[in-house]
């Protein structure tokens, strides 16, 4: 199995990067935060252009997918810049209607998803994502209750992540838009989807948060020598790689096993555990490097490490995704 990108893929990576980076998105992600929307949806729209949300969406609704491995090559440049909204959600939500089968819901939302012109968040409570995020700032609140989907009403209050950025809700229930087996078939593959994303969000954060540590120690100097010339200091952002490079291939072998017709759901837990594990080890490290610099609003890195403590209960905590690997190899032994 080959999980290296090839160059059509490395060359969509950064394309995305530079659309990013040319958006400005730490100024967008605290409008997001303030509650203007407005710069965020901007973004949406030149991501939709770019094929983001497209490559969730069939090809019969006016997508490019389902394309497990370029959705994880986008998320993790949209990891990468903090990018705000409902992406994971999305993303999800289209697999979800995609699954079900309905063609009269999946032609209501399908098209608009691979467009950009709706923006979908998505609570599943059932299967460890009880929250719907950002559920003020969608187009649609999705809800899977049971065998149960409907379309919410209200979003009901809302509560503050450990991210500013993000908002959760637990919406009311609505219109019931399909029921019965096939429901819960396709909100579990949905969830493979955001398990997938989440992870690839992850992965670009950690990239980040090591990038800008390691800027940060090459330019500060202690006792007339540059921060990063110290052992200790090596050690620590050494063993920050090391996760991160051992996370990568387990993103993208989940990716390819998803887009297999028999693959090993299993891999993505292990990718969403790892991946936001090694998330967690970079905004650790990057706090330690930085100092009290790193505990202030004012630096951009603050906002990719709330975003890293945010993802690593996104989707699967952490003791959710142990529990599915063992529970699985418990099945096979």
């Amino acid at each position: 199995m080959r999980f290296l990108l090839d160059d059509e893929q490395r060359a969509f990576a950064r394309s995305l990067d530079a659309l990013l980076t040319a958006a400005d998105t730490p100024s967008v992600v605290r409008a997001w935060a303030d509650g203007d929307h407005s710069p965020g949806r901007a973004l949406w729209s030149r991501l939709a252009e770019a094929g983001v949300f497209a490559l969730a969406v069939p090809e019969q609704y006016d997508g490019l997918g389902p394309l497990p491995v370029e959705l994880a090559v986008a998320f993790t440049e949209l990891g990468r810049h903090a990018a705000p909204g409902p992406l994971v959600e999305t993303a999800a939500a289209a697999t979800l209607l995609n699954q079900l089968g309905a063609a009269e819901a999946a032609g209501a939302w399908l098209p608009g998803i691979a467009s950009g012109k709706a923006a979908v968040t998505l609570s599943i409570p059932s299967l460890d994502a009880p929250f719907a995020l950002d559920a003020d700032a969608a187009d649609a609140v999705l809800v899977v209750d049971g065998d149960e989907l409907r379309l919410a009403e209200s979003h009901g209050p809302l509560q503050r992540s450990t991210d500013p950025a993000r908002r959760l809700a637990r919406p009311q229930a609505g219109t019931v838009i399909a029921r019965g087996p096939r429901v819960r078939a396709a909100a579990a593959h949905a969830t493979d989807i955001a398990m997938l994303t989440t992870a690839a969000q992850a992965l670009g954060v950690g990239r980040a948060l090591l990038a800008g540590t390691v800027e940060h120690v090459t330019q500060r100097a202690q006792f007339g020598v540059p921060l990063g010339s110290f052992q200790a200091v090596k050690h620590r952002l050494a063993d920050t790689l090391i996760a991160l490079e051992f996370a990568e291939p387990l993103v993208h072998a989940a990716a390819l096993t998803l887009g297999a017709p028999s693959g090993n759901h299993t891999d993505l837990a292990a990718a969403k555990l790892t991946a936001c594990e090694a998330a967690h080890t970079a905004a650790r490290t990057a706090l330690q490097l930085h100092g009290a610099l790193g505990y202030t609003d004012e630096l951009p890195l603050s906002l990719w490490i709330r975003k890293a403590g945010a993802l690593r209960s996104a989707w699967g905590t952490p003791a959710y995704c142990r529990a599915r690997v063992l529970t699985h190899q418990g099945a096979d032994a």
